[in-house]
């Protein structure tokens, strides 16, 4: 099987288990366990806006979190002011993309190189960070809204349908909208992989003179996936303000900046699957060691990076199939046994 083929296997495979999940663990689960999955589906969006710009656009971002905390900011003071979260929605799209987009335009048309712009991302990060945790007093609001700093803005109320303010979504609700989401995410970057911006975006990463001598502006490109990625991270962001109905300063810190990408180590860089099964197995593997309070989670969260750097270098997503391919090969191989034909002389005996 050649890696196309492999590649929308794996895609029809994964719309299928996502479907089978939205379907079946509502039927299953408790409330409380339910909550715990709505959040691992939250965040497997957030590791997907990371998984394509880095794993298909070829531009490792240090502050994926800037707009996943821009988005849930964004979401939080506007719906405040506003009641009615239709726009706040919207917004919580649009500020992190624009954010994106501005940056991305000082770095890639800056023609800054790759370590810049590892370097870039982080320092906006962690300047957002100090900058929300420093607006503790009751003159930092915005509108009705205070920011709260380092305390953060709690009771941000809930989703409801659109042009509804009354009818609020259930948490069963959002555990839904947070799975058509990541359907819905996932299967329109494997449309647009597959497009010809997609492959022209692929190209630049494999090598970007060759893109530039074949006439493509690369900068141009390389911003559009940049400011994607920012409007995935920003959505999910508002969904994750959603869950926990409270956001605050930690949403941009250096953990949340690092988890992401470990994510995406872990399930597999050049996929996309990859980042969500990363997603969900760091998460539950965190969840359970917090649990038994015997190991710190950062601590292990360390070792198993290095051991998956050292060991797995390409992740648990391209490994399982490089495994399941080989096996696939050496079944054809063997086949059934084959009858060899009759010789001339036992075909002339009687």
């Amino acid at each position: 099987m050649n890696k196309f083929a492999r590649s929308w296997v794996s895609a029809v495979v994964t719309v299928v288990l996502g479907l089978v999940m939205l379907l079946a663990l509502p039927a299953v689960l408790d409330d409380f366990a339910l909550v715990e999955v709505t959040v691992y589906v939250v965040m497997a969006v957030l590791g997907l806006s990371l998984g394509y710009i880095w794993g298909y656009g070829g531009i490792l971002c240090f502050g994926q979190a800037a707009f996943f905390g821009l988005g849930a900011y964004t979401y939080a003071l506007a719906v405040i002011n506003m009641g009615d979260s239709t726009v706040p929605v919207l917004l919580s799209i649009a500020v992190p993309a624009l954010f994106a987009a501005v940056l991305g335009y000082v770095i890639f048309y800056g023609r800054l190189s790759d370590v810049y712009m590892g370097v870039i991302t982080l320092t906006v990060t962690l300047i957002l960070f100090n900058l929300v945790n420093s607006t503790a007093g009751p003159e930092w609001a915005i509108g009705t809204a205070q920011l709260g700093g380092f305390n953060g803005i709690p009771a941000i109320p809930p989703l409801n349908w659109p042009g509804k303010a009354d009818e609020v979504i259930s948490q069963r609700g959002l555990f839904t909208l947070a799975m058509v989401v990541l359907l819905a995410v996932y299967i329109g970057l494997r449309l647009l992989i597959a497009s010809k911006i997609g492959r022209v975006i692929i190209a630049i990463k494999e090598s970007e003179l060759r893109a530039q001598l074949l006439g493509y502006d690369v900068r141009a490109y390389k911003l559009f996936a940049f400011t994607l990625g920012g409007g995935i991270a920003g959505l999910a962001g508002c969904l994750f303000a959603n869950w926990g109905a409270f956001t605050s300063p930690t949403v941009f810190s250096l953990a949340q900046s690092a988890q992401i990408i470990i994510w995406v180590i872990v399930g597999g860089l050049g996929t996309l699957v990859g980042p969500i099964v990363g997603c969900f197995a760091i998460q539950w593997l965190t969840s359970q060691v917090g649990n038994q309070q015997v190991f710190n989670a950062n601590l292990v969260l360390g070792a198993v990076l290095v051991v998956f750097v050292l060991l797995v270098p390409r992740g648990i997503v391209p490994t399982l199939g490089d495994w399941l391919e080989l096996a696939w090969r050496r079944l054809r191989q063997a086949g059934p046994p084959r009858v060899a034909a009759p010789t001339a002389a036992e075909e002339a005996a009687p």
